[in-house]
């Protein structure tokens, strides 16, 4: 990913805060024998510091390329618009694309015991469920023990972090106000993120 110098994130806080929000993203591995990466959608649970939790089917095929080889990048990206170039002119007239993106690259570790399945998924269940589930996550009793089996448990440590935030940063207030009105007029999907991101970074440059 190509991070230019005003696309980069100000802090770890920033990426931190952003990422903290956000729990399904894209898990890459190296292809195995030459072949094609293998990229799997799915939710995560990161701790905010240096680890990644996630559980993936056992027929997963991505089992194999994390076998062969550890490494694995998780991109998680979010916020994002497109901006028409008459949003731009006069100062610039190209179309672009907003948006912000977080990759944690990670090592993988598989996890087949048990109990760290169990408790991989109680981590999950507590963040995204957190009024609790159908009965006690255990990995001796209840209704998802038998479920275990049919799973497999991912650890990942984040041995490096790469963010950004793509909103023109550098350039003039003037345009970045009047494509966050624009998207406020829009008003698709993610617009509204992408417009919240555009009024943060102005906020941040003007109390710097």
């Amino acid at each position: 990913m190509l991070i230019q110098p005003w696309d980069t994130a100000r802090s770890e806080d920033e990426w931190h805060e952003w990422l903290r929000g956000r729990d399904f993203g894209l898990l890459a591995a190296n292809g195995v024998d030459g072949g094609p990466p293998m990229v799997v959608p799915s939710h995560f649970l990161f701790d905010g510091e240096r680890e990644v939790c996630l559980h993936l089917a056992r027929p997963n095929p991505i089992w194999a390329a994390l076998e062969a080889d550890p490494q694995v990048t998780l991109t998680v990206a979010d916020d994002y618009a497109y901006i028409p170039s008459t949003w731009r002119a006069p100062v610039d007239g190209v179309p672009t694309s907003y948006y912000a993106a977080v990759q944690l690259l990670c090592r993988a570790e598989i996890l087949d015991e048990r109990e760290d399945k169990a408790e991989i998924l109680r981590r999950q269940l507590a963040h995204h469920q957190p009024g609790g589930g159908y009965g006690t996550m255990s990995a001796t009793e209840g209704p998802y023990q038998k479920m275990l089996s049919a799973i497999r448990g991912l650890r990942l440590e984040v041995v490096e972090v790469r963010a950004k935030f793509k909103y023109d940063n550098q350039k003039p207030v003037e345009l970045r106000e009047r494509v966050a009105g624009h998207l406020a007029a829009r008003d698709q999907v993610r617009d509204a993120g992408a417009r919240t991101q555009i009024l943060r970074h102005l906020a941040a440059g003007a109390e710097s």
